[in-house]
This record gives structure tokens, sequence and C-alpha cells, in this order.
């Protein structure tokens, strides 16, 4: 709803409708509605590995990448 709002604002400050805005930013907000967890998802993710990686180094003297 706020990006819907805010869309149609937007649109109207160019003289536009409204209605064009108003489409576009309730597309953008659904959007990410989907893409803000998978990147949190992700984040998460990646800082577990790291300190996880870190970890291994930290015991081992080792670098935890190296594979030979």
């Amino acid at each position: 709803m706020l990006g819907m709002l805010v869309g149609a604002t937007i649109d109207r400050e160019d003289g536009d409708s409204g209605i064009e805005g108003a489409i576009t930013g309730y597309l953008a907000e659904g959007a990410l509605k989907i893409v803000a967890p998978l990147v949190v998802t992700f984040a998460i993710g990646w800082g577990v590995q790291f300190l996880a990686r870190r970890a291994v180094e930290a015991l081992t003297g080792e670098d935890a990448a190296a594979t030979e």
C-alpha cells in the first residue's frame, strides 16, 4: 500500500495521473517483500560460514580455504 502511494505521488509530480506510478510502486513493494528475506538469509549464511572458516583457521593455524 505504501509503495502505491509513494509511486502515485512521484508520478503526479511529473504531471501524470499517478496510475502508472501507483502500479509501479505496488510491483516494487511486492518484489521487495520477496527479495528482502532472501538477502537477509544469504547475509546470515555468509556470516556463519565466514566465522566457521575463521574458527578453523584459528584452531589449526592453516588456511581453511586452501586445498592441496
